[in-house]
């Protein structure tokens, strides 16, 4: 079982920057394929971000890329979002997600473990 926790969240104005962090339980997290996913209510939950296991690639949704960067403290047992140049439409219930078997197809199609979300809302 691993466990993922984010924190981060909050309000900020269009334009501005927010940066998330999701702690994940379990020894083994430099193997985890780490991705953030979020979710506006009334929608599905739309794919944000992925790095691979041990920090190589990382793979963006386009309405993010060049914006938003994920990044990974494996001593830390941490995944990042850095979220830069804010728009209202990236407002949502941003959630942390874990696939435990690094295997080689990327982006992973599913991941295995989830974090309870933290709200971003960007004001216009």
């Amino acid at each position: 079982q691993v466990q993922l926790v984010e924190s981060g969240g909050g309000l900020v104005q269009a334009g501005g920057s927010l940066g998330l962090s999701c702690a994940a339980s379990g020894r083994t997290f430099s193997s985890y394929i780490m991705g953030w996913f979020r979710q506006v209510p009334g929608k599905e939950r739309e794919f944000v971000a992925a790095i691979y296991c041990r920090g190589g690639a990382t793979y963006y949704a386009d309405s993010v890329k060049g914006r938003f960067t994920i990044s990974r403290d494996n001593a830390r047992n941490t995944v990042y979002l850095q979220m830069n140049s804010l728009k209202h439409e990236d407002t949502a219930v941003y959630y942390c997600t874990a696939r435990i078997v690094c295997d080689s197809r990327w982006p992973p199609a599913s991941y295995d473990y989830w974090g309870q979300g933290t709200q971003v809302t960007v004001s216009s």
